[in-house]
């Protein structure tokens, strides 16, 4: 492994002696075509506790509206939270995290809701859960069919919190079970999974697993406990390629892999370790190919003492871009960074310029989406007039299907009552190969005399999932029209061209 990663860091230090702290304006990289534009909407901090179906719905439907106007494309959204359920199971208990009562149905499915609202807007909707918590210092008690209320000896206690027991495959199977359930009841487009995986330390306590570590005939007790995760990893990432290979199963860790004083290719920094600590091995996963994407929890500042924005991404650009790699952005602290001569006052610029100065990073996900959905301190007037300007398409996950699918038969103007409305024939939906169906088309619109280039994002004028296309009032002149195709892994297909007067 060491000579491995000494290989892989020699090339890289080439590439980066070539790369400055702020990245040159250009078209190609203010206004890419692919990139991952991602936000967590989470209910464990309790937003949705007591909202009527009415007003989470709002809630939810606001702040969605509020993201589409700054081209987000994605959205992860918490659906188990402590061994529970924000959508209709059959095996855990609904959240109290709705109602206020483990167990309490709130009478409607807001996992449902949310994959059919983000659909509409054209983002992705990845489902979120919490692996092994199975209560929080806040929960008072659980439902009667909470796993830790039926099977009370799988479970550990520690710090005021209650976990499923790593160590058991009873539990890495329920865990799968639930997630081969939501793939099959729902047609989300990704399956995630945060940071917790061994709890966080907590000083002077003990997470007491010595029982199971004894039995286990093994000798080193973190190493032991890292396998514990990584066959988690393994039959997660097996169950979703099982159900539905097109659904991407991503991880969120904590931002700090290793530090240098631990590990030779650690980051220079003095925090708490993803691999020590909580015992997950993200860069193995990723060797491994179990992960789909990965966005680390980058969430200090340029500058931080203990962990550097600037250090911990370029270390992340460096060691973990196998597989797509986002950075997390924490939009509070962004913005409480002050930063002299800004063009917003705060290191958000800065932090996304050293990001796609990265030629490995594809994208940013917001934490947390209500705080850029609501505009704090201007976060999303900064990228609805710049960077997120114009939509982009999802990075393409070739490792997985880099088949581009078929294009479209036709492409026609037809009018509608008073309205120009631009059609298509789609290919004719098999039901043979899920992976690479028509599922959104791209329409791209050029001026007369206007080179067609389809990698230019600002004639990007719709993504949908609609095979036509309703015109703006008030166009007028000649127009070239190109229609393409994205299947499910966001793989293109040809243009189609149809060229117009109005």
């Amino acid at each position: 492994m060491r000579l491995k990663y000494l290989s892989l860091f020699m090339l890289m230090f080439l590439l980066f002696s070539c790369a400055s702290k702020k990245s040159v304006q250009t078209d190609v990289n203010l206004h890419p075509k692919r990139e991952f534009r991602g936000a967590w909407i989470q209910a464990v901090n309790g937003q949705f506790t007591g909202m009527s179906e009415q007003e989470m719905k709002k809630y939810l439907t606001d702040m969605l509206n509020n993201l589409q106007k700054v081209n987000v494309n994605a959205v992860i959204f918490q659906v188990r939270v402590e061994g529970d359920a924000l959508y209709e199971s059959r095996y855990e208990p609904w959240s109290r995290f709705l109602t206020g009562v483990q167990g309490k149905s709130p009478g409607w499915d807001p996992l449902a809701f949310m994959v059919d609202e983000c659909h509409k807007r054209n983002m992705e909707l990845h489902a979120w859960i919490n692996p092994y918590r199975a209560r929080t210092k806040t929960t008072k008690s659980v439902a009667a069919n909470h796993p830790s209320a039926k099977r009370p000896g799988d479970f550990i206690k520690y710090d005021g919190m209650l976990f499923f027991n790593p160590a058991l495959q009873s539990n890495r199977d329920h865990i799968c079970g639930i997630v081969r359930d939501i793939l099959n009841r729902y047609d989300v487009d990704g399956l995630h999974i945060d940071d917790y995986f061994y709890p966080y330390p907590s000083a002077g306590k003990k997470f007491d697993d010595e029982a199971w570590f004894k039995k286990s005939k093994a000798t080193d007790k973190s190493k032991w406990r890292r396998e514990n995760v990584n066959h988690l990893i393994y039959q997660l990432h097996k169950t979703v390629r099982d159900v539905k290979p097109w659904v991407k199963f991503g991880v969120s860790p904590f931002g700090i892999y290793r530090n240098e004083n631990s590990w030779e290719f650690g980051s220079k920094t003095n925090g708490l370790q993803c691999y020590d600590d909580l015992n997950a091995d993200v860069l193995y996963w990723i060797e491994q190919g179990w992960v789909d994407y990965c966005i680390p929890q980058v969430y200090w500042e340029i500058g931080h003492k203990a962990a550097d924005y600037e250090e911990l991404v370029k270390w992340w650009a460096k060691y973990a871009s196998k597989r797509p790699l986002y950075i997390g952005q924490d939009v509070q602290r962004t913005v409480k960074a002050k930063e002299a001569g800004s063009y917003t006052g705060n290191q958000q610029v800065e932090k996304y310029e050293l990001q796609r100065a990265q030629g490995t990073i594809l994208g940013s996900c917001f934490w947390d989406a209500k705080s850029a959905a609501d505009n704090v301190d201007g976060y999303r007037d900064y990228l609805a007039k710049g960077i997120y300007r114009y939509p982009a398409l999802m990075p393409c996950y070739d490792f997985i299907d880099n088949k581009a699918p078929s294009k479209v038969k036709g492409v026609e103007l037809i009018e509608d009552g008073d309205r120009d409305v631009l059609v298509w024939l789609p290919n004719n939906k098999t039901g043979k190969d899920e992976m690479n169906e028509p599922y959104r088309y791209v329409v791209y619109c050029f001026a007369k005399d206007e080179k067609v280039n389809l990698d230019s994002v600002k004639n990007i004028v719709t993504i949908t999932s609609k095979p036509y296309y309703r015109l703006p009032d008030g166009m007028t002149g000649k127009y070239t029209f190109v229609v393409t195709v994205l299947d499910r892994m966001h793989n293109e297909s040809k243009g189609v061209k149809c060229k117009v007067k109005l």
